[in-house]
């Protein structure tokens, strides 16, 4: 085996050393420094990227506080508009509910004045029978002590209690 042959150490000690300066050189002015701009540009697109999601993770929260905000101000506003929309019908209920009583109260008025001119038709109808009856009833029994004008007293008073 050449390798362990001391012939040959010095020479292959030199091209071991060509060798690994030259790889050394290579690697440290060629390689790594593209690798380490490789490794740059990544890390500064992830800090990029992380930039990015967190302006729209702020972006999101902003829009989603203005959102609720915008719900609460909606509810807000329905429920104004509901408040006044049933106050609105309560008071129209109310107004509506004075009108029906007036209406009914003229229409009792009326109906109870209707209900007196016909009692009062009634009673005089009565009254004038009733003393038509009676005179007919005091000339058949012949009791000419009777006057009509005490028929027409007696048969007043009695309607009137």
């Amino acid at each position: 085996m050449p390798q362990l042959d001391p012939t040959w150490f010095i020479s292959q000690f030199f091209w071991l050393c060509i060798c690994f300066f030259t790889m050394l050189f290579l690697m440290s002015k060629i390689f790594i420094p593209k690798i380490k701009d490789i490794l740059d540009q990544r890390q500064r697109k992830i800090d990029d990227y992380l930039l990015k999601a967190s302006q729209i993770k702020e972006q999101a929260e902003a829009s989603l506080k203005k959102y609720h905000e915008a719900l609460a101000q909606a509810n807000a506003q329905a429920n104004l508009a509901l408040e006044q929309s049933r106050k609105e019908m309560n008071d129209y209920i109310a107004k509506k509910q004075n009108e029906l009583a007036q209406k009914l109260n003229t229409k009792l008025s009326e109906g109870e004045a209707q209900i007196k001119e016909a009692r009062e038709k009634a009673l005089k109808e009565v009254q004038s029978m009733s003393q038509q009856w009676a005179m007919d009833i005091v000339g058949k029994l012949e009791l000419s002590q009777i006057k009509p004008d005490d028929i027409k007293q007696g048969i007043k008073n009695v309607v009137n209690d």
